[in-house]
């Protein structure tokens, strides 16, 4: 379904990802995680095309991603679609609009200089909002929401594009621990209840083990672990972190144990 092989971005002599392959079967819910630089984001930008990779190949049902242009490009960022940690809404636009944007790529220029849209459309985008609890909202502007409510109707903006791939990149970083879970919650539905892929960049080791199927660490731009959340060890924590990182926010207790602790918290900064 989507293959990477041999992905590599470089910045001059900086390789900010690093011959990175994976395959992807079937739908999952992904985490991907690693120290800040690790490449993640930059990993996420790449498959959504917003950076071209210096050398390698993303497939997608036998497509060739890495290779498109105009059009062709345009229409694979719709159904790849992208949510970001600072949300990226229009601050002073109501959040039916700001719903409605996720649509912008298959509507004329003339449509979208008057902000004219499809009863069809407007339908759809309060149903989407109603099924992430935020239908409430839909005529205040985005400014006036909380952070977890403006990054819920990111995830509505995105699903108006109808994606096969919705990519997260670090969506629940700037949120409090309530809301990221309301955030984290809701993505996992749409995964499951639609049978769409996610692909989401965390900062905590303990988000990846109770919402994804698969996991993937990275550090200085390599892949160092592709495995189940129930593989993913203090031990294997430790390759892809440092030897000096702390986890006692995000191991179980028999985890807890074991650690040696050189450096407390440094993780949660890391993650």
């Amino acid at each position: 379904m989507l293959a990477l092989e041999a992905l590599t971005k470089s910045f001059g002599d900086k390789k900010a990802v690093d011959n990175i392959g994976f395959v992807v079967e079937r739908p999952m819910m992904i985490g991907v995680i690693g120290r800040s630089g690790a490449g993640k984001s930059t990993l996420l930008r790449m498959l959504n095309c917003l950076s071209d990779a210096t050398s390698g190949s993303i497939r997608f049902e036998g497509q060739e991603i890495t290779s498109l242009r105009g059009p062709q490009r345009r229409n694979w960022q719709s159904r790849c679609a992208m949510i970001f940690q600072q949300f990226n809404l229009v601050p002073r636009m109501d959040v039916v609009s700001n719903v409605l944007h996720g649509t912008l790529n298959r509507r004329s220029t003339l449509a979208t200089m008057f902000n004219l849209y499809p009863q069809s459309d407007i339908h759809k985008a309060i149903e989407i909002l109603d099924r992430l609890g935020i239908a409430e909202q839909a005529a205040k502007r985005a400014e006036a929401l909380s952070g977890g409510q403006q990054q819920r109707v990111a995830i509505a903006r995105a699903l108006m594009q109808d994606p096969q791939i919705i990519l997260a990149d670090e969506p629940i970083a700037s949120l409090d621990p309530m809301n990221a879970q309301i955030v984290m919650e809701a993505l996992r539905r749409i995964h499951e209840e639609d049978g769409r892929m996610v692909i989401a960049n965390l900062h905590t080791l303990d988000t990846a083990r109770r919402y994804c199927d698969r996991v993937i660490g990275m550090r200085d731009g390599r892949m160092v672990f592709d495995g189940t959340p129930e593989q993913l060890t203090t031990g294997v924590a430790r390759d892809i972190y440092g030897a000096g990182a702390d986890f006692s926010e995000t191991a179980t207790s028999t985890e807890i144990e074991t650690l040696d602790r050189p450096s407390v918290r440094e993780a949660e900064a890391y993650v």
